[in-house]
């Protein structure tokens, strides 16, 4: 038997030191199924100290890494409301910590079905999310990482928008005025869409729903970088504005 509440304890206090651990399923392994059921507690475990979910962030949204990592669907994490960045992010509370450009959607109300996501969207914005893999040397298996909350750590946004097709938004990633990543929200399944669509159904199979004024982060269109102490990040997408981060 798996001791779900263990590791999660395990992973919350790596998290709450700072300190970088060697992957769980090195001394327990477990499946997919029992990986969630840790992510699960360890945001209870968050939730009783007072934070509250914020929404949902995917992960594996490229098919190179679904391939790296042998799997043919996506995952998913969830995000709290201490998450959210709003100028700064303090890196010295954070183990190894990256930053990758995002797409982000808005929900304006509760979400039943996949098929009815993207109806339910209020507003679109340019994001990031900063990564901070609480094992050692950003190294996991995939129920590792599902059990570590997909990595998650911080995000922003930026300034909301309409709805509109964002199945080719141009994003550029700079740090301290420097170009360091540019891609397409293409690389996010072909179309963000499909991500949100697979946030929803993800959620609903949890026995969860998208609820109003959720954020869903619908996956990296770059790859991620790492995020150094003392600087300035800042996120553009076309059409969308930009948003900005000091560290």
């Amino acid at each position: 038997m798996v001791d779900v509440h263990a590791l999660a304890t395990t992973l919350d206090e790596a998290a709450r030191d700072v300190r970088a651990i060697p992957k769980l399923t090195e001394r327990t392994p477990f499946d997919v199924a029992a990986a969630y059921a840790v992510q699960r507690a360890g945001i209870e475990r968050r939730r009783r100290r007072g934070e509250r979910l914020a929404g949902v962030k995917m992960g594996f949204t490229s098919r190179a890494k679904m391939v790296q990592m042998g799997v043919d669907d996506v995952i998913w994490g969830l995000l709290t409301d201490r998450m959210l960045a709003e100028s700064s992010v303090d890196v010295s509370r954070l183990i190894h910590p990256r930053v990758e450009p995002e797409i982000a959607y808005l929900i304006g109300r509760e979400v039943r079905s996949a098929a009815e996501a993207e109806s339910a969207v209020a507003g679109v914005a340019v994001g990031y999310e900063v990564l901070d893999s609480r094992y050692a040397d950003f190294k996991f298996t995939l129920p590792d990482v599902i059990a570590d909350n997909a990595s998650a750590a911080r995000f922003g946004v930026g300034a909301w928008h309409p709805p509109r097709d964002l199945s080719n938004v141009g994003l550029l990633l700079e740090i301290d005025g420097r170009p360091v990543q540019t891609g397409s929200s293409a690389a996010i399944l072909g179309d963000p869409a499909r991500s949100l669509r697979a946030a929803a159904r993800l959620a609903l199979g949890a026995g969860m729903k998208l609820e109003p004024g959720w954020i869903v982060l619908a996956g990296a269109a770059t790859a991620a970088v790492p995020l150094p102490k003392d600087a300035h990040v800042r996120v553009t997408g076309a059409g969308l504005g930009s948003v900005e981060v000091t560290t």
